[in-house]
């Protein structure tokens, strides 16, 4: 059985200019990055402002497990498909971070014959975009401790520093970190410390701006520190955006690729879903919608983090109306959340399928509150029994929404059919009326208590007492407007990643708040995320290799 990777070198690409043609872009119109990737130029993009967009298709998932649910490789699967039943379609995806590349997932650009490619390129340095992001983040925190070398005109208080150094790798080290030793010449001492780079602001801008000129205008509105009056100490202040955003003058650019079945695919972006909003950029996602009939896109983790930050700050914030959502499930994954043990999975057993049920209904029940209808995707395995699929095709009818059966993985596009068919049906109905969870003007609390009750089914929600200052501060200086964008454990619908299935009745506890004014939103921390994850026992870097001859093998 061949893996991920073998299958992917294997992919009869087309030059991407014969793809870019495909969709009517001529070779000007692109930024070649060798034979097989290039980037959409900004001429294009805003070329194509007042053409029709076409529909635009969530795919997300039920809470993950360790069994896996195949989300991306859905998303990627479908799209093609759709190409097999005619549809002009596009796939827009996040980018891969190094960090889970080295660590427990391995390679992300979906998997078996529904993958994008090249995919070790994808998955490694790409055309360098989390490099320019990681730079630009690291000019500000520079520009930032040499300020306060330089003399501190701006008053500011090394003790509330709030601007972290980031690097695009799981380096737990780095966490909790003393800067600045060395004597006067090299510094101010302070405490400080790492965030991965999908976790930066910078990243989180990048992927919300909608031109050059907002990518620079969100720069200079980044918090980095507080003065010793307590006030808020912007790049802007510290005229560092002019040159942050010279460094991301090609990374804001979004990039072409395809899939193993020359589908036409635009990767760019790629912050977490955990501690950031968990969506590609809003301009590879509407330059895809004006390109194609129908876009398909990701978000990322289950449907209460991405599909959530999805609706309540990327439509909120790009105008977005999507036509339907996939929530993707399988039946290995609902018998984890039916209390079975990962060993056991294999073993018919439709028993834990109907327990581990109640998962996927609460994700179909949140995702109706958006108004916006779904199909559940069963990624099927060989060893899934007929009597566990009909157990979920009864739940799912019970509960108004049609399944279909994807094999995407071992058949790629041919194994999609059914998948986009539903698809055509929901997105065309015309029952898509799609409304965010709450309005702009709510109390920041509020909105937590929203999402902590409506969304994940907690009873109530308990905030530290840093937190409550936190939400006070922004409150006061004019924030309180903004979207929150919950920082959470992915494996569970609560804040504790051992309760699985639908918990209910249980608190959540808010443990701090941080201010992300460029990119317009509240991160709200529970539970305890790290936002500079650590590599697992066995990492995944210790499988991949490379070849005399350049051939890398490992990612997957």
């Amino acid at each position: 059985m061949l893996t991920d990777i073998e299958i992917a070198q294997e992919a009869k690409m087309l030059p991407i200019a014969e793809v870019a043609a495909k969709l009517g872009i001529g070779e000007q119109d692109i930024e070649m990055y060798g034979r097989y990737k290039a980037k959409l130029s900004m001429n294009l993009i805003r070329s194509l402002e007042k053409e029709k967009a076409g529909k635009l298709v969530l795919v997300t998932a039920i809470t993950p497990t360790p069994a896996g649910e195949g989300k991306s490789t859905t998303t990627v699967g479908l799209a093609q498909g759709l190409a097999k039943i005619g549809k002009d379609v596009i796939v827009a995806l996040r980018e891969p971070s190094l960090g889970p590349c080295m660590g427990v997932k391995g390679g992300a650009a979906g998997g078996g014959y529904s993958q994008v490619v090249p995919m070790e390129d994808i998955n490694l340095h790409f055309t360098g975009d989390f490099h320019a992001i990681t730079s630009a983040h690291m000019l500000l925190a520079a520009m930032l401790d040499n300020h306060i070398q330089q003399g501190n005109i701006l008053n500011i208080d090394p003790r509330r520093i709030v601007w972290k150094r980031v690097v695009d790798m799981n380096d737990r080290e780095l966490r909790s970190i003393v800067v600045g030793l060395g004597g006067k010449a090299h510094g101010v001492p302070r405490q400080d410390g790492f965030d991965i780079t999908v976790a930066s602001e910078v990243m989180a801008i990048l992927c919300l701006a909608d031109s050059l000129k907002d990518l620079k205008e969100r720069l200079a509105k980044i918090i980095v520190a507080y003065s010793y009056a307590g006030e808020a100490i912007t790049a802007g202040m510290l005229k560092a955006q002019g040159a942050m955003a010279a460094l991301l003058r090609d990374a804001v650019k979004p990039n072409l690729v395809q899939t193993i079945e020359n589908v036409p695919a635009i990767i760019h972006g790629g912050p977490f879903a955990n501690i950031a909003h968990g969506c590609n950029s809003v301009m590879a996602t509407k330059t895809a919608m004006k390109l194609a009939e129908y876009t398909i896109t990701e978000a990322g983790f289950g449907a209460d983090l991405g599909a959530e930050k999805f609706f309540d700050i990327k439509c909120r914030y790009a105008g977005l109306k999507p036509d339907a959502v996939v929530l993707v499930a399988t039946v290995r994954a609902l018998k984890m959340h039916g209390g079975a043990a990962k060993s056991s999975l294999a073993v018919p057993d439709t028993a834990a399928v109907r327990k581990g049920l109640v998962n996927l209904e609460k994700h179909i029940e949140n995702i109706k509150k958006y108004n916006v209808p779904l199909v559940v995707a069963i990624n099927i395995f060989a060893q899934d029994t007929e009597e566990e699929l009909e157990a979920i095709r009864s739940h799912c009818a019970g509960c108004g929404v049609n399944v279909a059966l994807s094999d995407v993985f071992a058949k790629g596009g041919e194994g999609g059919r059914s998948l986009a068919e539903e698809v055509v049906v929901l997105a065309e109905s015309g029952c898509a009326d799609f409304r965010p969870l709450y309005g702009s003007e709510m109390k920041l609390s509020d909105k937590i208590k929203k999402i902590a009750q409506e969304i994940y089914g907690a009873a109530d929600v308990a905030f530290a007492n840093e937190a409550e200052s936190a939400l006070k501060q922004f409150e006061e200086l004019g924030y309180g407007h903004l979207p929150v964008c919950m920082a959470k454990t992915q494996y569970s619908l609560s804040d504790d990643p051992t309760l699985l299935g639908r918990p209910e009745g249980f608190t959540m506890t808010v443990k701090n708040a941080r201010i992300s004014a460029g990119a317009g939103f509240v991160v709200v921390l529970t539970g305890d995320i790290m936002t500079m994850p650590g590599l697992p026992k066995v990492p995944a870097a210790e499988r991949i290799d490379v070849t005399d001859e350049g051939v890398i093998s490992g990612l997957f």
